[in-house]
Order: structure tokens, then C-alpha cells, then sequence
């Protein structure tokens, strides 16, 4: 396991310096250690952490959703309203819609199946549009919009909404039929999990105030409190849907909130763990990658993804109509939502193990979505932000 992971950092760091000094983003570079590396190509990864893979990529998630509401005030949530909660369904709906129409068409699978294959493609990727919307706060770039923070609450939560169809589709196709109250799943959990996020928060802000603690191992309780909400959610969930990743969110939001001198010197020590918990998120989300697939995937599956991206694009446009912001403003959401990772590397080959017909060809789709979205959206983001966004003068 040492070796691995010593792989894994000296390899991950060095290619994604490399990239960044051509101008090319770090993520990149560590989604290519992951393949390289991974069991699909040279098979240097140690089994042991392939098998915590998905346990791992979640801490790393949870870091940097800690940074994000650490970083949100929730009176600029307060400011973007209506926007924000169209981004969460709209965008991630037209692309599902999109993929049930065309997937049977261009790759001849069952409508039931294009329902599966547009759930697993339509999440964007909260570890690749979060960690850049923070460093334009930092930079100050669309801060007098809010531009970040509606990308980050709508990102987020997208996640919720597309995970929910994809247990609601899976379990059509395994003959239990779709129930419609399955959907009233994404509002509650939403909703309770911005609740959860609160209270948790809440206390968390109370205890701090009244004893005497350092900072670090203030870290270490909220990450703990983090993963423990986190872990318990599937047993939660039998009692209240709830989504245990929002209420990290919405916890680090409440911190900022009732504590900012707090959540301010937070920030610093959560950017520091980020730099780790990025690299092993991608270069797992790379691992997880068989590109023994992609050699089935055919053009009409790269056609599928672009055009079914095209009308992502279109449902952001229709999200941010009567708001305020200008057509350049309005182009950088579109491209900060194409990029796709760490829900597709997730639930990618579920369909497979789930018995579905198409499930080879739905995990080759996917695999296809990571490595054409994931550089393209973060390139995108990259190169586009200086130019769209207005930067805050201090």
C-alpha cells in the first residue's frame, strides 16, 4: 500500500504540474495517474485502497463541500433565489431527455435502458465545478452577481436530483415499477437536508463559542461530525430521505454565517487538506476508468454525448432567464456545468451489476462522458473566467 500510494502522489503531483505549466488543468494529469496506474493498465494500485475507492473519493468530496459552505454566505443565496433552484433540475432534465430520445436511435437500446444511460451521464461533477468556483471567489471574479455561488448551490444539488432518477429507473427496469412519489425524494431531501445541515452547524457554532478549542482540532470535529452525518444517510434515509452531502454543505454555510471570524481561519486549514483529497479523488476517479471500453464506443456514442451536452447547455440558458445577468455571464454557467467525474466513475458500472442489458455499453458511455467532459469543462472554466466574469474591485 505504501508504494502505491507513493506512486500515486510523486506520479499524480508531477504530471499535473506538468500540465498546468502548458496551460492545461492538474485534474487532468491526475485523472491520467489513476489510469495509468489503475488496474485496467498497469495495475500498480494496491487492491486494498481500490477496494476503500469509493469511501476515499467520498472524504475527498467531503472537504471540499465543507470549503464550499464555508465559503457561501447564505445572504448571497438569499440574493440569487429562483436561479439557482431552476439549475438544480432543469439542465440535468433536458440532458436526460435528450439521451431517451437519441440513445435508441444512434446505439439501439430500450427506451427503459436510455432512461438508465441519461441518469448516469446528466450529474455534473461537484469536484471539478466546486474547487473552481471557490478559487473565483478568492479572485473576486462574478462576485457582484453571485455567479459562483449559483453554480455551486445548482451543482450541487443536481447531483441529488439525478441519483434519485437513476434508483428510480433501476428499479423499473428490475420490475418494481416506477412509483411518483419516489420523486418527492429530491425536494424532501433537499430540504431536509439543508435542515440537518443547520442544526448540526448550529451546535457545532455554540460549542466552539463556550469551550476553548484550536482551530485544528476544530477541523477534526467538523470533519468527523461531517462524515458521521455522511455515513449514517442510508440508514437515515429509512426513516427521512435526506441528503447527507448537502447538509455538509449547509453546515459549513451556518458556521459562516453565526461565526465568520471562524469560518474565515476554517477555510485557510480546509484549502491546505483540499490539495491532498484532490489528488486522490481523481486520480481514483482515473482508476476506476476501463479503457478496454472505450474502444466500443462508437462515434454515434461521442455524438450522443455532444448533443445531449448542447441541450444541457440550453436548459442552463432557460434557468437564467429574467435574472440579471448578461449574455458572457450566462455562457460561463453553461460551460461550468458540462463537466462530468465523480457520479459517473460512481454509479457508472451499477447498471452492469445490476443485471441490465446494456449495461457494458451504459459503463462505456460513461467512461467516454468522463474523459471528453471532465477536461473540456475544467479547460472551459479555466480559460473563460477572465474574460466572462466581471472581477470585484477591493
Amino acid at each position: 500500500m505504501l508504494l502505491s500510494l507513493a506512486l500515486i502522489l510523486l506520479v499524480g503531483f508531477s504530471l499535473s504540474g506538468v500540465l498546468n505549466k502548458l496551460k492545461v488543468p492538474g485534474l487532468l494529469g491526475m485523472i491520467i495517474t489513476g489510469v495509468v496506474l489503475g488496474p485496467y493498465v498497469l495495475n500498480l494500485i494496491d487492491p486494498t485502497i481500490l477496494a476503500i475507492s469509493s469511501d476515499l473519493r467520498e472524504i475527498a468530496l467531503i472537504v471540499i463541500l465543507l470549503r464550499a459552505g464555508l465559503s457561501m454566505d447564505l445572504k448571497d443565496l438569499r440574493k440569487i433565489g429562483k436561479p439557482a433552484i431552476l439549475m438544480c433540475f432543469i439542465p440535468a432534465s433536458l440532458e436526460i431527455l435528450t439521451i431517451i430520445i437519441l440513445a435508441p436511435l444512434l446505439l439501439g437500446v430500450s427506451y427503459l435502458e436510455a432512461l438508465i444511460m441519461g441518469s448516469v451521464l446528466a450529474a455534473v461533477s461537484p469536484a471539478v465545478v466546486v474547487a473552481r468556483m471557490l478559487k473565483l471567489m478568492d479572485e473576486g471574479y462574478g462576485e457582484d452577481k453571485n455567479v459562483p455561488q449559483l453554480v455551486m448551490a445548482g451543482a450541487s444539488v443536481d447531483d441529488i436530483y439525478v441519483i434519485i432518477l437513476f434508483t428510480a429507473f433501476i428499479a423499473m427496469y428490475q420490475g418494481a415499477g416506477f412509483q411518483a412519489t419516489t420523486l418527492l425524494n429530491v425536494p424532501v431531501s433537499t430540504i431536509s437536508g439543508i435542515l440537518l445541515g443547520v442544526m448540526i452547524g448550529y451546535i457545532l457554532v455554540k460549542i466552539f463559542k463556550a469551550i476553548h478549542i484550536r482551530d485544528t482540532i476544530k477541523v477534526l470535529i467538523i470533519l468527523s461530525v461531517a462524515f458521521l452525518v455522511v455515513g449514517f444517510e442510508d440508514t437515515i434515509n429509512t426513516i427521512l430521505p435526506i441528503s447527507g452531502l448537502l447538509a455538509v454543505m449547509a453546515m459549513g454555510g451556518m458556521i459562516l454565517f453565526k461565526y465568520p471570524i471562524l469560518a474565515k481561519r476554517l477555510t485557510g486549514k480546509f484549502a491546505k487538506i483540499w490539495v491532498g483529497a484532490e489528488l486522490i479523488l481523481f486520480v481514483l476517479v482515473g482508476a476506476a476508468v476501463d479503457i478496454s471500453y472505450l474502444s466500443d464506443a462508437g462515434l454515434n456514442s461521442v455524438l450522443l454525448i455532444l448533443v445531449a451536452l448542447c441541450f444541457r447547455i440550453l436548459g442552463v440558458y432557460i434557468s437564467l432567464i429574467m435574472t440579471k445577468l448578461n449574455n458572457k455571464e450566462k455562457l460561463f454557467c453553461a460551460i461550468a456545468y458540462l463537466p462530468k467525474a465523480t457520479v459517473q466513475a460512481a454509479i457508472g458500472a451499477l447498471p452492469l451489476a445490476a443485471g441490465v442489458v446494456s449495461g457494458h455499453l451504459i459503463l462505456t458511455v460513461a467512461v467516454l462522458a468522463i474523459m471528453i467532459t471532465a477536461p473540456l469543462g475544467a479547460i472551459g472554466i479555466d480559460r473563460s473566467y477572465k474574460r466572462l466574469l466581471t472581477k470585484k474591485e477591493n
